[in-house]
């Protein structure tokens, strides 16, 4: 199992806060991107892991927050026993 960096997100809307992820990256994979979905199949499936780091280097490991009616499953950090908002900081995916 690999322990993986993501740096950057791709979104459907790069100005909005609040349009989703559809990719997101680390300019050192062979793959460069990966769609949330196959991020979601890889942590389900414990094949991989995932996190951001800030600036600080402080890290958050990559959850993925379950489908409820209406929204769809996505992926989001999560530190200090709370979910956060750390994959939106990051600069979008060139």
């Amino acid at each position: 199992m690999a322990n993986c960096q993501i740096t950057c997100i791709t979104k459907t809307n790069p100005q909005s806060s609040h349009e989703h992820i559809t990719h997101v990256g680390n300019s050192a994979w062979s793959m460069k991107r990966l769609t949330v979905e196959d991020v979601i199949r890889r942590i389900r499936s414990n094949t991989d892991t995932f996190y951001v780091k800030d600036s600080r280097g402080n890290v958050a490991q990559v959850g993925v927050v379950e489908a409820t009616p209406g929204r769809r499953a996505h992926i989001r950090t999560y530190a200090d026993g709370k979910w956060t908002d750390n994959l939106l900081s990051l600069n979008q995916c060139s």
